[in-house]
């Protein structure tokens, strides 16, 4: 594989034709694999000593895509992973940071308003429940996996958290952690986003995080992250926090996210006395929608739906639906669906939801699409917005733009459904954070 030059670590990409297949044994060979290098890039190639190594497969999605520097970390990282899980102290503690700090278990609250909205002329169609992350501390679901992550950076004797953020909910999240557990923290996000979602800059900053702006969006930040993690590894850790990243990253957060979808099978018993017939959630990278999905991935007859982001729609070239659009290739040091072009040039994605913009999505995610266990549909900007308001009015609820796109979805799915099909939204985080971006669209609506 492509040697980094340390000095300046990059994480950059290659695409991978469909007709180059990637074996699953510990180390494999690729002198053929074609090198896609951006202008920035700061690869050198070097096939005859170069090598991949592999772990964290979800088919041909995942691995670890990364310099040899890295691989002692993540493999430590991978043990300390596999250690916390079956450690009673450490479940217990986090068991109580879930519940007395972070606020679980949030509701599975059913939408009456929304419900009778989608009814036809006979009174008839699904009932619609929303579960309600946007009330965990922080306004997110991100929260879940912040603070077990940086339990386990302490535990590691780590003293410092670097971490990127799109919209900034991710950011609040460990910067909230890390004033708990009184580690220094530093937070990589976009310039341009900072200027969309400025409020939680403020947030992270209150809560005594550095905020380092980077040209670009969220994938920009991501790769300035993890640089400084690389620059810095034996005090250093990089709290990811979403489902993407070189194995073990991906199932670390959809681990600590998986609360999500054990919470709504648990309240699903609770209120019908059965399983949800349908799950909805937004796609970014995939960290909410696997939370909620990875509880009901056996249960076939449960149908997972996830919603990515269309933009001005998809021929316009201004979207982020990587699953819809995308081709395999590797990026931030895993495997799975890109928006690039031809020649493997990353595009850039765009979302009215800031946090959907991200060119690559989490390699579980990819594995659910190849297999066709999951479903993936778009929402455009437009969509998004109308659903937003539509929460706000019918249910008194402000739901971020990215769970706007699954809530847009309803528009197509509730007229196939049977009535009293038992469908349940991801309400991902609160859309206080939207406000303006909303109104602003509506002003722009206004003047064309």
């Amino acid at each position: 594989m492509a040697a980094f030059n340390l000095n300046t670590p990059s994480f950059n990409h290659r695409k991978v034709l469909s007709s180059i297949k990637i074996g699953t044994a510990p180390v494999v060979s690729l002198p053929m694999l074609p090198q896609t290098l951006p202008d920035s890039t700061a690869f050198t190639i070097n096939n005859t000593l170069s090598t991949l190594k592999t772990g964290g497969k979800f088919g041909k999605f995942g691995g670890k895509y990364v310099p040899e520097t890295l691989i002692t970390s993540l493999a430590r990282l991978e043990a300390e992973f596999n250690l916390v899980l079956h450690d009673s102290e450490f479940q217990e503690e986090l068991t109580t940071a879930l519940r007395d700090y972070v606020g679980r278990e949030t509701p599975l609250y059913f939408a009456q308003r929304l419900t009778n909205h989608y009814k036809n002329s006979e009174g008839e169609g699904p009932e619609i429940y929303l579960k309600r992350e946007d009330l965990n501390h922080g306004g997110a679901h991100k929260i879940n996996n912040a603070i077990a992550q940086a339990m386990i950076a302490k535990r590691m004797g780590r003293k410092s958290i670097v971490a990127a953020t799109g919209a900034g909910q991710h950011g609040v999240a460990t910067a909230a952690a890390c004033a708990k557990l009184s580690l220094d923290c530093t937070i990589f996000m976009g310039a341009t986003d900072m200027e969309k979602q400025a409020s939680n800059v403020l947030l992270m900053k209150h809560l005594g995080a550095e905020v380092e702006a980077v040209d670009g969006t969220f994938k920009d930040a991501s790769s300035e992250a993890i640089r400084a993690w690389v620059g810095n590894l034996e005090t250093r850790y990089y709290l990811a926090g979403t489902a993407v990243g070189p194995h073990p990253c991906p199932s670390m957060v959809r681990e600590f996210q998986s609360i999500i979808g054990k919470e709504t099978r648990k309240q699903g018993m609770e209120k019908w006395g059965g399983r949800p017939d349908i799950l909805v959630a937004c796609i970014g990278s995939g960290s909410n929608a696997l939370g909620l999905f990875h509880e009901f991935i056996k249960d076939e007859d449960v149908r997972l739906i996830g919603v990515e982001a269309a933009g001005f729609g998809l021929d316009s070239g201004k979207h982020a639906a990587t699953l819809t659009r995308g081709d395999v290739g590797v990026y931030h040091g895993a495997m799975s669906y890109l928006l690039q072009d031809e020649e493997g040039q990353i595009l850039g994605p765009h979302s009215i939801g800031v946090g959907l913009e991200y060119p690559g999505v989490g390699p579980e995610v990819g594995f659910l699409k190849e297999t066709g266990r999951a479903e993936f549909h778009t929402a455009t900007d437009e969509e998004a917005v109308a659903a937003y308001l539509r929460l706000c009015h019918l249910e008194g609820i402000f739901p971020a733009l990215e769970a706007s796109h699954a809530l847009a979805f309803l528009e197509k799915l509730c007229p196939t459904l049977p009535n009293g099909t038992k469908v349940v939204v991801n309400i991902s985080g609160r859309g206080d954070k939207d406000a303006a971006i909303v109104f602003q669209y509506q002003l722009d609506r206004l003047s064309d």
